[in-house]
């Protein structure tokens, strides 16, 4: 496994410490993907959403960059705060203050959750600015119902003419990957113990479809969820013979291909060994807060 590096192209760092991200640059994690979700309690003002845009596309970039981790991000509005349609209307509204800035992969997550009306309606609009942007999209699938909200996420993003390329579907499981592969789109699924994925049923479908347009990743927010989910579900693969090539698409390649349409990732950057310098501060803060810096060698005094 050393010779491995990951990309987790799901994971809610806002919700971890900074003990996480040191534990997954040193299982090989280089670069993630921090998508906009719902953080557990609704939010009741469209400033509590200016404040959190801004923490995804600045100090949460900044705090991977200090664990030589490559932050990228995904901006929308999630799927169960847009049943608030007041809020989100306000949401919807500054969205394009964040969506366009550096460093942002997609607009992500958003999909359905209850499989609402006005779920579909804020759905459909950022699938239109994703098609006005020519963007990415990173869809979330219910919970409940999960087929039937796949299959309605795919055909409405059909209708608005979202390139299947550039649409991840998130999520799956055994019963949605066939309509997700079939639509031509990228089948990710959430490695997240007991309640959506777990590593060996990733082995099994990865042996039964093979692994392009798979994509691997932990989804680790402020539930029960891990971290080191890509890295762990690498090493199961490879300890039950899944071929190393196929684990490298779907816990590296195929993630960076999906999201590389964004033109966001810089391929060069991403293949060079990271260098830190801890030295580093975001509006005068550190991480470290008063520990010794970590500056690798070769970075100017």
């Amino acid at each position: 496994m050393s010779s491995f590096r990951f990309f987790d192209p799901h994971a809610h760092m806002t919700s971890r410490t900074t003990d996480d991200y040191e534990r997954m640059a040193k299982a090989g994690v280089r670069a993630l993907i921090e998508p906009a979700f719902w953080l557990g309690q609704p939010r009741t003002n469209v400033g509590s959403f200016v404040d959190y845009f801004s923490s995804l596309v600045g100090w949460e970039r900044f705090r991977a960059s200090q664990f030589g981790i490559q932050h990228f991000c995904a901006i929308g509005l999630n799927s169960k705060e847009a049943n608030n349609e007041g809020l989100a209307k306000d949401v919807l509204e500054i969205l394009p203050r964040f969506a366009l800035k550096e460093g942002v992969v997609a607009i992500g997550e958003i999909g359905y959750d209850e499989i609402t009306p006005a779920e579909e309606r804020a759905y459909q609009w950022q699938l239109e600015f994703a098609r006005e942007h020519d963007m990415v999209v990173m869809v979330h699938s219910p919970h409940r119902d999960k087929k039937r909200g796949i299959i309605r996420s795919i055909d409405v993003a059909k209708e608005v003419g979202i390139d299947m390329e550039k649409l991840v579907i998130d999520h799956n499981n055994e019963e949605t990957v066939k309509s997700v592969l079939d639509a031509g789109a990228w089948a990710a699924f959430t490695i997240y113990p007991n309640t959506k994925m777990g590593s060996q049923r990733m082995v099994d479908l990865t042996k039964q479809y093979g692994a392009d347009r798979f994509i691997v990743d932990s989804s680790c927010d402020w539930g029960v969820s891990d971290p080191l989910s890509v890295p762990k579900t690498a090493k199961m693969m490879l300890e039950q013979g899944v071929p190393a090539d196929a684990v490298e698409k779907t816990t590296w390649k195929n993630a960076v291909t999906a999201y590389g349409h964004s033109g966001q990732i810089d391929f060069e950057l991403l293949d060079a060994k990271p260098v830190i310098d801890q030295r580093q501060l975001f509006m005068e803060n550190s991480v470290l807060r008063g520990q010794e810096a970590q500056v690798d060698e070769g970075v100017p005094n």
